[in-house]
């Protein structure tokens, strides 16, 4: 009787004691510690677009701006200026054997020719502003034969992230054209905006 009553005795201490004395370790885990958002900036973008000639210099520059924020939820910017140029697929005749009711109907397909400019995940780093680009730049090459009523589309076409200084331009993207000794290049400003 007497070790029924110790046990009971033993049962009824540990239930008042509750539940955390049966467990093996009661220290809650550390919560990773939360980083407190940065200030969110605008900065404003300029890129100038340049067709090199042979001697270096620009023979042909388009400018094209956007803003853009160092916000983390920010979607980034996209600048589109594009023609849709007609390029022929092929034709037919809906006049069947009588040549002075024929008439050919000619079939095009539009392909969209100008610049596409992407930037995304904008960051500053130190006095530097970091971002992932993407600059696709198409243009009609010049036709040097008359026969010829098919368009050359020419496409320089780059990605990658860039760090550009705050305030000075750089060169971020260029290339060497296929068709002379010229080469194409973009080149990005970022300026803060009060």
């Amino acid at each position: 009787m007497r070790k029924l009553t110790l046990i009971c005795c033993l049962v009824f201490v540990a239930m008042l004691s509750g539940p955390k004395s049966f467990a093996q370790d009661s220290t809650p885990a550390a919560e990773p510690a939360k980083v407190a958002p940065g200030p969110v900036h605008f900065y404003h973008l300029e890129f100038l677009v340049q067709e090199m000639g042979t001697d270096g210099k620009a023979t042909n520059s388009r400018t094209y701006t956007a803003t853009v924020s160092t916000d983390s939820h920010d979607h980034g910017t996209s600048i589109r200026t594009n023609s849709r140029i007609p390029v022929p697929t092929g034709s037919f005749n809906t006049g069947g054997e009588n040549a002075a009711l024929a008439l050919v109907n000619t079939q095009f397909q539009y392909v969209d020719v100008g610049v596409n400019i992407d930037a995304h995940n904008t960051h500053e780093n130190g006095r530097q502003l970091s971002l992932d680009l993407v600059a696709d730049v198409s243009s009609v090459a010049p036709t040097t034969d008359a026969r010829i009523h098919q368009p050359v589309i020419r496409q320089n076409k780059w990605q990658g992230s860039v760090l550009i200084p705050i305030g000075k331009p750089v060169v971020v993207f260029t290339s060497d054209s296929l068709d002379s000794k010229g080469s194409m290049q973009v080149v990005a400003t970022a300026t803060p905006l009060q």
